[in-house]
């Protein structure tokens, strides 16, 4: 078994120092974004409305518990595995029981969407440049990871949980999904990144 969990860690490290994805040039100027990362989770932070897009159709005030957080201008998104991701908010809830039944596959799926204000200067927050169009196609990928359902309470008063598509494994982990996101919107990423340094150490 040890056997196995060093090989897995091993192969996500080597996954993700391969390059991948188109290779195009990130621009000086653009439209902000920031990638999160908490230690056990990744997401990705973008201002609610540029370039065109919103997501004000799926995301809403009244899913919150607190609807005035929703004033706030940027939303932090990530997806996961429904018991890993809601029972999990800090490495102290982590549970055995709970990676393993996340890790042998799971089709309840979550998106998790925080309303904050822009993360400037935050421990843990990753800044890039994304042009108009390498924007909407990250909104694009993180739009079409949504799917049908009744919104669930978050951690605090400021987020919520959403139905999602998808199965989770451990192959496609949460920040599996944050590097598929960039590596759709151009940016530089590893071919595989199940854990969150492979997602940050390209950033």
């Amino acid at each position: 078994m040890l056997l196995i969990v060093l090989g897995y860690f091993l192969a996500g490290l080597i996954g993700g120092a391969i390059p991948a994805g188109s290779g195009e040039a990130l621009p000086e100027r653009g439209i902000r974004i920031y990638v999160e990362d908490n230690g056990i989770h990744t997401g990705i932070v973008l201002p609610k409305h540029a370039a065109g897009q919103s997501f004000d159709d799926l995301v809403r005030a009244s899913d919150l518990a607190d609807p005035r957080y929703a004033g706030h201008g940027w939303l932090s998104i990530g997806w996961g595995e429904r018991g890993f991701y809601l029972g999990t908010p800090t490495w102290a809830d982590v549970k055995p029981a709970t990676i393993l039944a996340a890790a042998t596959g799971s089709d309840a799926v979550v998106m998790h969407v925080g309303h904050l204000p822009e993360p400037v200067g935050e421990a843990g927050a990753y800044l890039v440049t994304l042009s108009p169009d390498q924007y909407r196609r990250l909104v694009a990928f993180i739009r079409a990871s949504f799917a049908e359902g009744p919104s669930v309470p978050g951690y605090g008063p400021s987020d919520a949980f959403y139905v999602a598509r998808g199965r989770y494994s451990a192959i496609h982990t949460c920040n599996a999904w944050t590097g598929a996101a960039l590596r759709a919107a151009g940016v530089p990423m590893g071919a595989w990144t199940p854990f969150p340094v492979t997602v940050t150490t390209w950033l």
